[in-house]
């Protein structure tokens, strides 16, 4: 009578043991990170027209690490804003560097979700005049060979490349040294989305086809404006140029 007490005692305790350590229903396998929605603001780019503060800094948190903008509204001003306005309703969360070119450029901007990209693809701003450099460290609004098609996507100058300069590119902020860190252990192993013709699926797709097709790439988990009156702070000064190799 008690061996049966204490058999019914044990397996309800391996029972309660059990429930402890299994896993809660609904809670991801995956640590990989997901934006499972978004700012529905995003789906009408005409209405998002605040005007940047003179400098301000963006924290960006990716599966590499962290790393900190710096804007400087005086070189870009349209670029800013654009920056600032797409930061603040969190247009970057989720999105993949998804344009990695060794000894180039880190490029980012195509949004997890299709509908939002979808919103963006006509949504250009007007260029602005290239008063700095695009030195190692700058981060500069991509455009094609046509006059005023800034839109969403933004790329991080990984050396000092120069030769954009007189190519429209008008750099509006900085990565500081100890950022640069992060951005360049991003993944950079795929070929070049824009040779290989994959960038109109990747904005059609949004992240379900770019998780698909190229797995490996890094994340943004976010992308927000850091608190404080970041217009009192001195403005940036491009990072160092690297020494040749």
């Amino acid at each position: 009578m008690h061996l049966s007490k204490l058999l019914v005692c044990w397996s309800a305790l391996l029972l309660a043991l059990a429930a402890t350590f299994a896993q809660t229903p609904g809670t991801p396998k995956s640590t990989k990170p997901a934006v499972s929605t978004y700012d529905r603001a995003l789906l009408r780019p005409a209405l998002l027209k605040d005007i940047a503060p003179a400098t301000y800094q963006v924290k960006f948190v990716t599966t590499r690490g962290e790393f900190t903008v710096t804007v400087n509204r005086a070189w870009s001003p349209l670029g800013a804003d654009r920056f600032y306005n797409l930061v603040k309703h969190h247009y970057y969360d989720g999105a993949r560097v998804y344009r990695v070119i060794p000894g180039f450029v880190a490029q980012f901007g195509i949004n997890a979700h299709p509908p939002v990209n979808a919103a963006w693809a006509k949504a250009t701003i007007k260029d602005d005049p290239v008063t700095q450099k695009n030195l190692r460290g700058t981060l500069t609004f991509a455009k094609t060979a046509l006059p005023d098609s800034r839109t969403t996507e933004v790329f991080i100058n990984l050396k000092d490349n120069t030769h954009l300069d007189s190519m429209g590119f008008a750099p509006f902020a900085t990565v500081d040294d100890k950022g640069m860190n992060v951005v360049e252990m991003f993944y950079d192993q795929y070929p070049d989305p824009a040779q290989a013709g994959e960038q109109a699926n990747m904005e059609k797709g949004g992240d379900p086809y770019i998780a698909s097709k190229f797995p490996k790439l890094d994340t943004i988990t976010s992308a927000s404006l850091v608190a404080g009156p970041a217009s009192s702070k001195p403005a940036a000064k491009p990072a160092a140029a690297s020494k040749p190799q």
